[in-house]
């Protein structure tokens, strides 16, 4: 069973994906922001990250730099979803290794779509 890992500082948002995540079957952590997601990682195995960008303390980008430091998660798969359309955003999540950019709003079965490409 998959370990999803959902960053975002907004609650309503997290609940959105993590009713999408449960439906199919995955497990998941939820996090507030990045800072949150670092401390949350200590004592949680994540196969993959659902990331906003624009969040306080530590923001998306931020997060994901420092998870591709980390030896485990250097090629974990990562999904931005975010308000940001910006190409300058996209260019900098994708030389990151972001492996898909969902603009907010999204439906469902968009998000899964996204996941399920992502595994494959």
């Amino acid at each position: 069973m998959m370990n999803f890992m959902i960053i975002d500082d907004s609650s309503t948002m997290r609940k959105i994906i993590t009713i999408a995540i449960k439906s199919v079957g995955y497990n998941f952590i939820e996090a507030e922001n990045g800072k949150d997601a670092l401390e949350k990682l200590q004592n949680n195995k994540i196969d993959f990250f659902i990331v906003d960008i624009n969040m306080p303390e530590m923001n998306g980008f931020e997060l994901i730099r420092q998870l591709r430091t980390k030896i485990e998660h250097k090629d974990t798969p990562v999904i931005v979803i975010t308000t940001e359309t910006g190409l300058d955003k996209k260019k900098e999540g994708e030389a990151l290794g972001v492996e898909s950019w969902l603009i907010k709003p999204f439906q469902k079965d968009q998000l899964l779509q996204v996941i399920k490409s992502v595994i494959k």
